[in-house]
Parts: C-alpha cells; sequence; structure tokens
C-alpha cells in the first residue's frame, strides 16, 4: 500500500480538551449525572461464587479472600468509608479477573448467573453506590447472548464485563463479533479487563510478572487488536472502555501508523484515530506522566475515574482521585472524575437523582 489517502479521516489533535469521537447522545428520558464520581474499575467477589469456581477447577482464587472485596456487612461498611474519604460517590463492579469462563457451557452459565444474581441483589439493595457489568459465559456464544439480554433487560446491568483473552482467545477474534454487534445495536458498554494470563509468554510468567508487567500488556496488546480488527470503528455505539489507560498504547500509537503499511495494510482506520473511539480508565498508581499522555494521546474526555479497588484501598484509594486533580486542569479533571456517570443505566438512582446526597469533601489530603 502506497497511500493513507483512500481512507477518510485524519488525525485528530488530541491535545485539546473535547476533540475525539463522542459519547453516544442520551436517549429521550435520559439526562447525563452531574457530580456523580464514578468509579469504572472496581471488584467485589462473593465467597460462595469463588467457591464455585474452585469446585469447577479454578486454583486462582486465593488472593481475593485477603483483600476486604467481599459482601460481608462490615466489608461494604470499610469500603463505602474508604469511598467516602477519597471523595468517590458510585462504583460499577466486575468479576474481573475472576471470570467464569470454562469448557463445559452449564458450568460457564451456572457460575455467571450466580455472579450476575449476586450483583443484581447488591445494586438493589445500595443502589446509589452500586452499578455493575455483566459476566458472560464465555466462549459460548448463544449462551452470552442469551445472558447479555438478561442482565441488560432483567437486571438493569450498565453492560458487559469481559477480560482481553478468553481461555486463550483474544478478545478481537471474529468469534465474539456478534457479541460487539449486539452491544452496538442497544449503545451499551464493554469494560475489558486483563485476564492475567501473562499476555501468553512465558517471560512474564516465570519471572513473576504477571500483574506488574503481564496486565497492562494484555491491555496493550487486546487495544491493539481490537483496532486492527476494526471493532471500534465498526461499531461507534459500542461504548468500549479499556483498564489502565490502555497499557502502553499511549505510547504505541504513532508507531503503529506508520508499521500499518507493511503489517496492517487492510487495516480500516488508522490506530491514532481508532483509539480516540474508545475509552480508558484512569488506573495508573499515581503516575502523573502516564495520565497526561493519555490525555495528550486520546483526550482527556475519553478518561474516566478508574481505582482497582480493592487493590488500591486508603492512601492509595485518595491517590486516584487526587492525582487526577493535580495533573490535569481542573474542567478536565472533574470530567475524568464524573464521566463514568454517563455509563449508568437510565434508571439507575445515581445517575438520575446525582448521586448519593452525602457531603463529601473534596479537598486534598
Amino acid at each position: 500500500m502506497e497511500s493513507h489517502a483512500r481512507w477518510p479521516f485524519r488525525r485528530p489533535d488530541r491535545r485539546v480538551f473535547g476533540t475525539g469521537p463522542r459519547p453516544v447522545a442520551a436517549g429521550p428520558g435520559r439526562r447525563e449525572a452531574e457530580g456523580v464520581r464514578t468509579d469504572v474499575h472496581a471488584h467485589l467477589w462473593s465467597e460462595d461464587y469463588l467457591r464455585l469456581l474452585e469446585s469447577y477447577g479454578r486454583d486462582d482464587t486465593g488472593t481475593q479472600r485477603g483483600l476486604g472485596a467481599g459482601d460481608s456487612p462490615a466489608q461494604l461498611d470499610a469500603r463505602f468509608a474508604m469511598n467516602d474519604a477519597a471523595g468517590i460517590d458510585h462504583q460499577i463492579l466486575s468479576v474481573s479477573p475472576q471470570t467464569p469462563y470454562f469448557p463445559d457451557e452449564t458450568e460457564a452459565v451456572t457460575a455467571t448467573r450466580l455472579a450476575n444474581d449476586h450483583y443484581a441483589e447488591l445494586v438493589r439493595a445500595q443502589p446509589e453506590r452500586f452499578s455493575a457489568f455483566a459476566a458472560l459465559p464465555l466462549p459460548h456464544l448463544d449462551a452470552s447472548l442469551e445472558e447479555l439480554a438478561r442482565a441488560l433487560d432483567q437486571l438493569g446491568m450498565a453492560g458487559a464485563g469481559l477480560t482481553t483473552s478468553v481461555l486463550g482467545r483474544s478478545l478481537g477474534d471474529p468469534l465474539f463479533r456478534p457479541l460487539f454487534e449486539e452491544l452496538d445495536h442497544r449503545g451499551s458498554v464493554l469494560s475489558v479487563h486483563p485476564a492475567g494470563r501473562d499476555a501468553g509468554s512465558p517471560l512474564i510468567a516465570r519471572n513473576r510478572m504477571r500483574w506488574m508487567v503481564g496486565a497492562p500488556t494484555e491491555d496493550t496488546i487486546c487495544a491493539m487488536h481490537l483496532i486492527l480488527e476494526g471493532v471500534p470503528s465498526r461499531f461507534p455505539r459500542l461504548r468500549i472502555v479499556n483498564a489502565h489507560l490502555g497499557g502502553a498504547l499511549p505510547l504505541l500509537l504513532p508507531r503503529a501508523d506508520d508499521h500499518v503499511p507493511w503489517e496492517a495494510p487492510d487495516v480500516i482506520e488508522l490506530p491514532t484515530s481508532a483509539a480516540c473511539r474508545m475509552f480508558y480508565d484512569t488506573v495508573a498508581h499515581g503516575h502523573a506522566p502516564a495520565l497526561r499522555a493519555a490525555a495528550d494521546s486520546y483526550g482527556a474526555d475519553r478518561l474516566m475515574l478508574g481505582t482497582d479497588f480493592p487493590y488500591q484501598t486508603g492512601d492509595k484509594l485518595r491517590r486516584a482521585v487526587t492525582f487526577i486533580e493535580e495533573t490535569l486542569v481542573p474542567e478536565e479533571a472533574e470530567h475524568v472524575l464524573e464521566a463514568g456517570a454517563g455509563l449508568l443505566p437510565a434508571e439507575s438512582p445515581a445517575r438520575l437523582g446525582g448521586g448519593t446526597g452525602r457531603s463529601v469533601s473534596r479537598s486534598s489530603p
């Protein structure tokens, strides 16, 4: 390929707040919540769910038990107190990376329904505190489409929460195209979280880097695979939220553009442009240069508050908020902190009622 001239787009100037593709407009009867600081990257696991995963052969659930991320009254009270101290009004929960992916369809469906029903109960009990992304029984596509409809239409979920790979198969695999089509048709949300599978590399697995390096590597690979498969370009109503600022994506987009002619000549949109069709949570462990790079690369309007609770608690949870306020200009920072509220279901009390109604200090520690 000699030229990109046949492609009907230009690289956007992402340094200016407000550039890039806009979110899907709210439909009739919906209004954007104002002032609701919403964490789009948070976790909660019930003991019943973890036990069920273990009964099906999962052996990686031990870490989740010691984090205070359960559903006991004491754990919920502690969670709410930490959120209040950090100035966070609302969390959108997901079970990732403890996803219900099993080769056996019955096991996958059983685990998925347990997870989603539990989240629905939590949301009904604490609607101003919680929303949730639905788990799906992948790789079983028909069952996943059925569960997606139940989760969105009956349980009131905010969208679907998947991992960067499914039993070794990339999320960009054509197998998942019907799922993207359905989410796009609904104008719904796809939250993407690392699978914790070392990005398929023994170099990561054997050197104790699964989460410190492997996770953001998985974020990067998955986002690029989605871009090269044309998913954000072909499905403009699908709101994809990538974890951890998209991994290394902000550093690699110009390089990817330059490599398109000989590595991916059939791509329908340059990576720098396609990347701006997606969203990214701000989990960066307080690293201001990474946040600035993401804001410069995608536009601050593509960023949403994420904390990775319960892996970031106490002072680190507060830092997840304050580093945004300290790094970005006030207009950008407030947008990023509140943007996740636009993902909430139309009937969410947090979205319609403007949050918890609590008086929360917004000052830095």
